[in-house]
Protein backbone atom coordinates (compact mmCIF):
# COMPACT_ATOMS: atom_id res chain seq x y z
CA UNK A 1 0.00 0.00 0.00
CA UNK A 2 1.48 3.45 -1.13
CA UNK A 3 2.46 5.70 1.64
CA UNK A 4 0.54 8.84 1.38
CA UNK A 5 2.26 12.29 2.26
CA UNK A 6 0.10 15.11 3.46
CA UNK A 7 -0.22 17.88 0.80
CA UNK A 8 -0.20 21.15 3.87
CA UNK A 9 0.83 20.47 7.14
CA UNK A 10 -1.02 23.44 9.84
CA UNK A 11 0.24 22.92 13.62
CA UNK A 12 -2.30 20.34 14.48
CA UNK A 13 -3.62 18.81 11.22
CA UNK A 14 -2.71 17.37 8.25
CA UNK A 15 -4.23 17.13 4.69
CA UNK A 16 -4.25 14.70 2.36
CA UNK A 17 -5.66 14.88 -1.38
CA UNK A 18 -8.09 12.73 -1.95
CA UNK A 19 -8.52 13.42 -6.37
CA UNK A 20 -11.82 14.85 -5.56
CA UNK A 21 -11.97 15.37 -2.10
CA UNK A 22 -9.41 15.72 0.86
CA UNK A 23 -9.24 14.32 4.22
CA UNK A 24 -8.12 16.16 7.18
CA UNK A 25 -6.72 14.54 10.04
CA UNK A 26 -6.50 16.06 13.46
CA UNK A 27 -3.17 15.02 15.42
CA UNK A 28 -2.42 14.47 18.49
CA UNK A 29 -0.19 17.29 18.32
CA UNK A 30 -0.69 20.38 20.59
CA UNK A 31 -0.02 24.11 19.78
CA UNK A 32 0.12 27.18 22.46
CA UNK A 33 1.11 30.35 21.11
CA UNK A 34 1.51 29.00 17.65
CA UNK A 35 4.45 27.30 18.55
CA UNK A 36 3.97 23.30 18.29
CA UNK A 37 4.65 21.69 21.89
CA UNK A 38 7.31 18.63 21.99
CA UNK A 39 4.24 16.59 23.56
CA UNK A 40 1.54 14.34 22.11
CA UNK A 41 -1.86 14.15 23.76
CA UNK A 42 -3.37 11.28 22.95
CA UNK A 43 -7.30 11.21 22.02
CA UNK A 44 -6.97 15.02 21.09
CA UNK A 45 -7.17 14.76 17.56
CA UNK A 46 -10.30 12.57 18.41
CA UNK A 47 -11.93 15.29 20.24
CA UNK A 48 -10.92 17.42 17.84
CA UNK A 49 -12.87 15.67 15.16
CA UNK A 50 -15.67 14.70 16.59
CA UNK A 51 -16.77 17.92 18.15
CA UNK A 52 -16.51 19.62 14.87
CA UNK A 53 -18.92 16.88 13.18
CA UNK A 54 -21.32 17.84 16.12
CA UNK A 55 -21.38 21.70 15.35
CA UNK A 56 -21.50 21.21 11.63
CA UNK A 57 -24.63 19.23 11.67
CA UNK A 58 -26.13 21.57 13.93
CA UNK A 59 -25.22 24.27 12.32
CA UNK A 60 -25.93 23.87 8.54
CA UNK A 61 -29.01 25.62 9.15
CA UNK A 62 -27.04 28.91 9.07
CA UNK A 63 -24.52 27.56 6.34
CA UNK A 64 -23.38 24.44 4.67
CA UNK A 65 -19.86 23.03 5.21
CA UNK A 66 -17.17 21.27 3.93
CA UNK A 67 -17.33 17.92 5.97
CA UNK A 68 -18.32 14.82 3.55
CA UNK A 69 -17.99 12.05 5.69
CA UNK A 70 -15.82 10.93 9.13
CA UNK A 71 -16.44 7.29 8.66
CA UNK A 72 -12.88 5.52 7.91
CA UNK A 73 -14.56 2.85 5.78
CA UNK A 74 -15.66 5.78 3.21
CA UNK A 75 -12.41 6.23 2.90
CA UNK A 76 -9.10 5.12 0.61
CA UNK A 77 -7.19 1.80 1.66
CA UNK A 78 -4.53 4.27 2.84
CA UNK A 79 -6.85 5.76 5.88
CA UNK A 80 -8.60 1.99 7.13
CA UNK A 81 -6.13 2.07 9.54
CA UNK A 82 -6.66 2.09 13.27
CA UNK A 83 -4.45 5.76 13.50
CA UNK A 84 -7.02 7.51 11.15
CA UNK A 85 -10.18 6.06 13.43
CA UNK A 86 -12.02 8.79 14.91
CA UNK A 87 -9.81 11.73 14.08
CA UNK A 88 -10.29 11.91 10.48
CA UNK A 89 -12.45 13.94 8.06
CA UNK A 90 -13.10 13.81 4.20
CA UNK A 91 -14.10 16.55 2.84
CA UNK A 92 -14.83 19.05 0.08
CA UNK A 93 -11.65 21.24 -1.54
CA UNK A 94 -12.43 24.50 -0.72
CA UNK A 95 -10.35 27.54 -1.93
CA UNK A 96 -9.91 29.18 1.54
CA UNK A 97 -10.25 32.47 2.54
CA UNK A 98 -7.39 34.29 4.18
CA UNK A 99 -9.42 35.87 7.46
CA UNK A 100 -9.34 34.29 10.29
CA UNK A 101 -13.32 35.02 11.52
CA UNK A 102 -12.94 35.62 15.94
CA UNK A 103 -15.79 36.24 17.44
CA UNK A 104 -15.64 37.47 21.61
CA UNK A 105 -18.62 36.86 23.59
CA UNK A 106 -17.03 37.69 26.86
CA UNK A 107 -14.20 40.21 27.55
CA UNK A 108 -10.81 37.63 28.32
CA UNK A 109 -6.82 36.70 26.74
CA UNK A 110 -5.74 39.62 24.90
CA UNK A 111 -8.69 41.07 23.95
CA UNK A 112 -8.84 41.97 28.09
CA UNK A 113 -5.22 43.28 28.06
CA UNK A 114 -6.41 45.66 25.25
CA UNK A 115 -8.95 46.63 27.02
CA UNK A 116 -7.09 47.92 29.94
CA UNK A 117 -4.66 50.06 28.00
CA UNK A 118 -7.37 51.88 26.32
CA UNK A 119 -10.65 50.75 26.88
CA UNK A 120 -10.85 49.14 23.11
CA UNK A 121 -10.65 45.65 21.25
CA UNK A 122 -9.23 45.23 18.31
CA UNK A 123 -10.21 49.05 17.47
CA UNK A 124 -13.53 48.34 18.64
CA UNK A 125 -14.51 50.68 21.35
CA UNK A 126 -16.47 49.34 24.50
CA UNK A 127 -18.66 50.41 27.39
CA UNK A 128 -16.70 51.74 30.40
CA UNK A 129 -16.20 49.62 33.70
CA UNK A 130 -16.10 46.36 32.22
CA UNK A 131 -14.14 43.18 34.73
CA UNK A 132 -12.22 40.57 33.03
CA UNK A 133 -14.54 37.92 32.20
CA UNK A 134 -17.44 39.67 31.75
CA UNK A 135 -20.06 39.11 29.52
CA UNK A 136 -20.04 41.68 26.48
CA UNK A 137 -23.43 43.13 25.25
CA UNK A 138 -23.25 41.83 22.32
CA UNK A 139 -20.53 39.76 20.47
CA UNK A 140 -17.61 41.13 18.84
CA UNK A 141 -15.75 40.27 15.58
CA UNK A 142 -12.55 40.99 15.61
CA UNK A 143 -11.11 39.12 12.24
CA UNK A 144 -7.14 38.66 11.78
CA UNK A 145 -5.31 37.56 8.80
CA UNK A 146 -4.06 33.61 8.23
CA UNK A 147 -0.17 33.35 9.11
CA UNK A 148 1.54 30.97 7.62
CA UNK A 149 2.96 28.01 10.27
CA UNK A 150 5.78 29.77 12.23
CA UNK A 151 4.43 33.21 11.90
CA UNK A 152 1.60 35.20 14.01
CA UNK A 153 -1.57 36.29 12.74
CA UNK A 154 -2.36 39.77 12.51
CA UNK A 155 -5.69 41.33 14.30
CA UNK A 156 -7.75 43.85 11.83
CA UNK A 157 -9.93 46.01 11.81
CA UNK A 158 -13.41 45.05 9.68
CA UNK A 159 -12.70 47.75 6.93
CA UNK A 160 -9.19 46.48 6.94
CA UNK A 161 -10.55 43.04 6.25
CA UNK A 162 -12.47 44.56 2.95
CA UNK A 163 -9.61 46.02 1.75
CA UNK A 164 -7.46 42.68 2.06
CA UNK A 165 -10.19 41.05 0.35
CA UNK A 166 -10.50 42.88 -2.06
CA UNK A 167 -7.05 43.08 -2.84
CA UNK A 168 -7.63 39.41 -3.46
CA UNK A 169 -10.81 38.97 -4.59
CA UNK A 170 -11.53 42.12 -7.09
CA UNK A 171 -14.96 43.12 -6.45
CA UNK A 172 -16.01 41.05 -3.96
CA UNK A 173 -14.20 42.16 -0.69
CA UNK A 174 -17.22 44.34 0.47
CA UNK A 175 -19.64 41.44 0.14
CA UNK A 176 -17.22 38.53 1.36
CA UNK A 177 -16.20 40.56 4.55
CA UNK A 178 -19.94 41.39 5.16
CA UNK A 179 -21.07 37.35 4.64
CA UNK A 180 -18.22 36.36 7.08
CA UNK A 181 -18.83 38.85 9.75
CA UNK A 182 -22.63 37.88 9.62
CA UNK A 183 -21.97 33.96 9.25
CA UNK A 184 -19.51 34.59 12.11
CA UNK A 185 -21.59 35.91 14.51
CA UNK A 186 -25.24 33.75 13.16
CA UNK A 187 -23.12 30.34 14.21
CA UNK A 188 -21.46 31.72 17.43
CA UNK A 189 -24.92 33.32 18.73
CA UNK A 190 -26.80 29.81 18.10
CA UNK A 191 -23.72 27.12 19.11
CA UNK A 192 -23.31 29.55 22.69
CA UNK A 193 -27.17 29.35 23.41
CA UNK A 194 -27.35 26.00 23.42
CA UNK A 195 -23.94 25.64 24.91
CA UNK A 196 -24.99 27.48 27.76
CA UNK A 197 -27.72 24.76 28.14
CA UNK A 198 -25.58 22.29 28.55
CA UNK A 199 -23.29 24.17 31.41
CA UNK A 200 -20.32 25.57 29.30
CA UNK A 201 -20.16 29.34 28.24
CA UNK A 202 -17.98 29.68 25.19
CA UNK A 203 -15.93 33.14 25.65
CA UNK A 204 -14.81 33.42 22.30
CA UNK A 205 -13.94 30.81 18.91
CA UNK A 206 -12.43 31.57 15.69
CA UNK A 207 -14.15 30.33 11.91
CA UNK A 208 -12.58 29.84 8.60
CA UNK A 209 -14.11 29.90 5.51
CA UNK A 210 -13.98 28.74 2.02
CA UNK A 211 -15.30 29.38 -1.57
CA UNK A 212 -17.21 25.98 -3.09
CA UNK A 213 -17.12 25.15 -7.01
CA UNK A 214 -19.67 27.55 -7.32
CA UNK A 215 -18.21 30.37 -5.40
CA UNK A 216 -20.20 29.98 -2.33
CA UNK A 217 -19.09 30.66 1.05
CA UNK A 218 -19.14 27.33 3.25
CA UNK A 219 -17.52 26.52 6.81
CA UNK A 220 -14.13 24.89 6.93
CA UNK A 221 -11.41 23.39 8.74
CA UNK A 222 -12.54 22.64 12.09
CA UNK A 223 -15.32 24.18 14.38
CA UNK A 224 -15.82 25.80 18.15
CA UNK A 225 -13.10 23.02 19.05
CA UNK A 226 -10.76 22.96 22.21
CA UNK A 227 -8.27 24.16 20.02
CA UNK A 228 -10.04 27.28 18.82
CA UNK A 229 -12.44 28.36 21.86
CA UNK A 230 -12.35 29.24 25.05
CA UNK A 231 -15.12 26.81 27.08
CA UNK A 232 -15.67 27.92 30.38
CA UNK A 233 -17.71 26.33 32.68
CA UNK A 234 -21.25 27.78 33.86
CA UNK A 235 -21.24 26.69 37.17
CA UNK A 236 -19.10 28.84 39.64
CA UNK A 237 -19.07 31.36 36.49
CA UNK A 238 -17.90 35.29 38.08
CA UNK A 239 -16.58 38.59 36.26
CA UNK A 240 -13.90 39.87 37.89
CA UNK A 241 -11.17 37.34 37.17
CA UNK A 242 -10.09 34.54 35.05
CA UNK A 243 -11.83 31.49 34.52
CA UNK A 244 -11.39 27.49 34.96
CA UNK A 245 -11.52 26.36 31.18
CA UNK A 246 -12.07 23.15 29.13
CA UNK A 247 -9.59 23.92 26.61
CA UNK A 248 -5.83 24.37 26.30
CA UNK A 249 -5.71 26.81 28.41
CA UNK A 250 -4.70 24.68 31.53
CA UNK A 251 -2.01 24.15 28.96
CA UNK A 252 -1.44 27.84 28.18
CA UNK A 253 -1.64 29.11 31.91
CA UNK A 254 1.17 26.50 33.11
CA UNK A 255 3.52 27.60 30.02
CA UNK A 256 3.43 31.29 30.87
CA UNK A 257 4.13 30.66 34.79
CA UNK A 258 7.27 28.14 34.12
CA UNK A 259 9.28 30.37 31.95
CA UNK A 260 11.79 27.51 31.44
CA UNK A 261 9.89 25.24 29.34
CA UNK A 262 11.72 24.43 26.52
CA UNK A 263 7.88 23.86 25.14
CA UNK A 264 7.41 20.78 26.48
CA UNK A 265 4.77 20.23 29.38
CA UNK A 266 5.52 17.41 32.25
CA UNK A 267 3.60 14.06 32.16
CA UNK A 268 0.59 15.47 34.58
CA UNK A 269 0.09 18.86 32.74
CA UNK A 270 -0.85 16.42 29.32
CA UNK A 271 -2.98 14.21 31.26
CA UNK A 272 -4.95 17.17 33.21
CA UNK A 273 -5.30 18.78 29.21
CA UNK A 274 -7.05 15.54 27.93
CA UNK A 275 -9.39 15.32 30.34
CA UNK A 276 -10.47 18.79 30.06
CA UNK A 277 -10.80 18.53 25.90
CA UNK A 278 -12.56 15.35 27.46
CA UNK A 279 -14.75 16.56 29.72
CA UNK A 280 -16.29 19.54 27.39
CA UNK A 281 -16.76 17.27 24.59
CA UNK A 282 -19.04 15.17 26.82
CA UNK A 283 -20.62 17.73 28.13
CA UNK A 284 -21.28 19.65 24.72
CA UNK A 285 -22.50 16.36 23.02
CA UNK A 286 -23.83 14.50 25.97
CA UNK A 287 -22.29 10.93 25.22
CA UNK A 288 -18.81 9.48 25.83
CA UNK A 289 -15.82 9.92 22.98
CA UNK A 290 -16.13 6.65 21.23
Amino acid sequence: MKELQPIKEGKVREIYDNADSLIMVATDRISCFDVILNNTVTKKGTVLTQISRFWFEMTQDIIPNHMISVDVKDMPEFFRNPRFDGNSMMCKKLQMLPIECIVRGYITGSGWASYQKNGTVCGIELPSGLKESDKLPEPIYTPSTKADLGDHDENISFEQSVAYLEERFPGKGLEYAQKLRDYTIALYKKCADYALTRGIIIADTKFEFGLDEEGNIVLGDEMLTPDSSRFWPAEGYEAGHSQPSFDKQFARDWLTSHKDHNWTLPDDIVEKTIDKYLQGYELLTGKKLQ
